[in-house]
């Protein structure tokens, strides 16, 4: 695939992953003075810490880049396109699709660790309300054993469901929400 994807346009699948954190692409944005691409929220993220240079390069990046980036259509219509191997199971997945992939494969999350989505679990004030020296105490979501305080809820979880998985239902940070306002449009656009 990959000799396809270079003879196909002048990419090649390193030109798919941020330089900033490693990962495949997520709503890529183009610097326009020296056309270095990163990840959108990667690049805010610069932004913020570094000032006025790109963080690849340390070339100038406008003002108005800073505040709103320029999306790179043309390589988000490339990703739609072309796959690419997982680096972990080698199975082929379209790009615009790896990092969901990562989250469900197995062999990547053994390699790289579980996944960074913290579960959104209710705790829940016992119905004992108060310990007795007169604070809160929690019950565990994941296992119900109750009468924490918030420090002793969060060593028993960390203790006894560390690598536990659990399935949840996630609410969407900002910047998952704007990606999947892109892929509605596309979605339309097609």
């Amino acid at each position: 695939m990959a000799e396809e994807l270079s003879a196909a346009t002048s990419y090649t699948e390193d030109d798919f992953y941020c330089p900033v954190c490693q990962e495949v692409l997520k709503t890529p944005v183009r610097t326009a003075a020296c056309q270095h691409v990163f990840c959108r929220k990667c690049f805010l993220t610069a932004m913020r810490e570094s000032g006025i240079h790109c963080p690849l390069c340390r070339g100038n990046v406008t003002r108005r880049e800073r505040a709103c980036p320029e999306r790179a259509l043309d390589l988000e219509n490339i990703m739609r396109k072309f796959s690419g191997s997982c680096r972990c199971c080698a199975k082929q997945i379209k790009f615009y699709r790896m990092r969901h992939h990562y989250k469900s494969c197995k062999k990547y999350q053994d390699e790289y660790g579980v996944s960074s989505i913290i579960p959104n679990c209710q705790i829940s004030q016992d119905s004992v309300g108060n310990s007795s020296s007169g604070h809160p105490t929690f019950k565990c979501p994941l296992c119900q054993e109750s009468n924490f305080t918030r420090q002793r809820l969060l060593d028993h979880c960390n203790s006894n469901h560390l690598f536990q998985i659990v399935p949840v239902n996630l609410q969407l940070d900002e910047e998952t929400q704007y990606q999947t306002a892109v892929e509605e449009s596309f979605q339309v656009n097609i």
